[in-house]
């Protein structure tokens, strides 16, 4: 990309107030020679019950509104709200990232790649940070995926960058928890360039509303494996497909 790069951030947020100002204008705060490197922070309140709305408009965001609750019905709603540009680039809501690593990303995708995922365990994870269910999902669904699709991701960070063009070839679906994982998946099926460059992760500021309760680590486990394996046989029955249309046109 020759020109400056147009950059849309979308943040899912629920109930983050203290700690979307931060994570808004430490985006919005990034300059690159005299512009800024990211051109729109839009926010996706997912039914908070706080002032988050408030906070993340006060800070600079573009503000929408999702009532259905869910990570993935925040990033689709979110979404539906761009305008042009070149890249998005996603971020938690809760000040668990460094705005300033986001320049990382960006300059991945302008060098050629098309998704690039913000990867935490290549990075300095402060104690705490990341929960022993987080730790060890991360590590079961790389490994589901090494597996089936014999690609070695070392996270399924929320923090990540994508080629416009691309992420809206990847037709995402999921609502839930199983978003971050579709969106490697569908990328590596739809052979895009992909790489991983390393991010930092401090404590958040706040309570995690999915690993910080069971109901939630329950909820994200299920929905992260259950995703993987819903496009695994998707995938060979789509092959499974195609061979038996091959099959029967060589009989003609």
């Amino acid at each position: 990309m020759s020109h400056k790069s147009r950059v849309v951030a979308i943040v899912p947020a629920m109930n983050e107030a203290q700690a979307i100002k931060h994570v808004v204008s430490g985006l919005l705060a990034l300059k690159r020679g005299g512009d800024r490197w990211i051109d729109q922070v839009i926010v996706c309140d997912n039914a908070s019950t706080d002032e988050t709305a408030l906070c993340a408009k006060n800070a600079g965001a573009t503000v929408v509104h999702e009532s259905i609750p869910g990570y993935g019905q925040a990033c689709l709603t979110g979404m539906a709200h761009i305008g042009e540009c070149d890249i998005v680039l996603f971020v938690d809501g809760d000040h668990s990232i460094f705005s300033e690593q986001a320049t990382t990303l960006i300059e991945a995708i302008e060098s050629g790649h098309d998704m690039v995922i913000g990867s935490r365990t290549l990075g300095h994870i402060q104690k705490g940070a990341l929960t022993l269910p987080q730790r060890f999902g991360n590590w079961l669904a790389t490994r589901l995926i090494d597996v089936f699709w014999s690609y070695r991701f070392t996270d399924l960070g929320p923090f990540r960058a994508i080629n416009r063009e691309a992420l809206d070839g990847l037709n995402m679906q999921d609502r839930r928890f199983g978003w971050t994982v579709e969106m490697q998946i569908k990328a590596l099926q739809q052979n895009l360039s992909i790489c991983e460059v390393p991010v930092d992760s401090r404590l958040r500021i706040g309570k995690s509303k999915i690993s910080g309760t069971i109901k939630g680590v329950i909820g994200a486990g299920v929905g992260i494996i259950g995703t993987i394996i819903r496009l695994r046989i998707t995938q060979y029955r789509s092959k499974k497909s195609n061979n038996t249309c091959e099959a029967k046109t060589s009989e003609v």
